[in-house]
């Protein structure tokens, strides 16, 4: 079940490969989250030594947080994944140009995952041609749908 999608990730980028990654979170983190307060819009996943991390993903605090906890919404979050899971992230985005992005948060098994896509970045003119036709498929089904009504 999908809590969150990063719509600016498909628009930025062609996604081509996906992976599933846990997330360590705190608690008000994740009742945060269970609320629909993150946005994973200027999100981004980089590596640093042998650990992978999020960056820049907005967790607002709920008001009925814990007081004694000093919630920082826009902390780095270090993402779950095996050791040749993370081998192979870094092995395609030092040598292919790939970068990671975030696409989405859901649930699984009731616990909070995070899919990475392995991407690369589109050019304006791919963005203007996607833009083209979405609006075509548009276009198309509003064509079907006046037809058989009448």
């Amino acid at each position: 079940m999908s809590i969150l999608e990063n719509r600016k990730a498909f628009h930025d980028y062609f996604i081509e490969e996906r992976l599933e990654a846990g997330l360590v979170l705190q608690g008000w983190e994740v009742k945060a989250i269970r609320a629909g307060r993150a946005q994973l819009k200027e999100a981004y996943v980089v590596v640093r030594g042998d650990a992978i991390f999020l960056i820049g993903a907005h967790i607002s605090p709920l008001t009925s947080a814990s007081t004694h906890v000093h919630a920082d919404p826009t902390r780095t979050r270090k993402l779950l994944l095996h050791a040749e899971e993370i081998q192979k992230l870094v092995g395609k985005t030092v040598r292919s140009g790939y970068t990671m992005v975030p696409i989405n948060l859901h649930y699984l098994k009731g616990r909070i995952k995070l899919e990475i896509g392995l991407a690369r970045g589109k050019k304006q003119h791919d963005k203007r041609e996607a833009e083209k036709n979405r609006e075509w498929e548009r276009e198309q089904q509003r064509l079907l749908r006046t037809r058989t009504k009448g």
